[in-house]
């Protein structure tokens, strides 16, 4: 099954790329290497805001949902870039950042919305290395961003 099989399946159709907000761009492609910029967590076009934590205003349950949401915007940009989702061979690595309130340590269970929604489409080649980083504040208050290296076909 393709990933674009799988993505019918799961009844998504993936996003077109998300335009810049400045000087920069969303996917550079550097041989069979798509280096993507950090996507943030959108939810009907909206950035989701807040921060993940006991005193928070999403559970890490919540907050892998907002990963997932923003593994879906980047998949759109890299599948743009790799001209269609079905080039892609290979999710290479994952970074991801997740607003938290002090109290907060399990940011590598946010990510896994990510990573699980990644290996859902790509099967084993979804599989990644990945880090998952607390941080105090994001872009425009999103609770969650994302950025990835993927391999394509040459």
């Amino acid at each position: 099954m393709t990933a674009s099989d799988r993505l019918s399946t799961m009844g998504l159709t993936l996003p077109e790329a998300t335009a810049p907000a400045a000087n920069y761009l969303p996917a550079v492609r550097s041989g069979d290497l798509i280096f993507l910029s950090g996507h943030l967590c959108k939810r009907d076009g909206h950035i989701v805001r807040g921060s993940v934590g006991v005193s928070g205003d999403w559970t890490s349950t919540e907050a892998a949902d907002l990963a997932r949401l923003a593994a879906i915007d980047l998949l759109g940009s890299a599948a743009e870039a790799a001209g269609g989702v079905n080039n892609i061979e290979q999710v290479v690595k994952v970074t991801g950042y997740v607003r938290s309130t002090a109290d907060f340590t399990d940011q590598p269970l946010v990510i896994n919305g990510a990573s699980d929604f990644f290996v859902e489409v790509f099967g084993d080649a979804g599989r990644h290395a990945r880090a998952s980083v607390g941080v105090s504040a994001l872009p425009l208050g999103a609770a969650v961003e994302i950025d990835a290296i993927v391999r394509v076909k040459t």
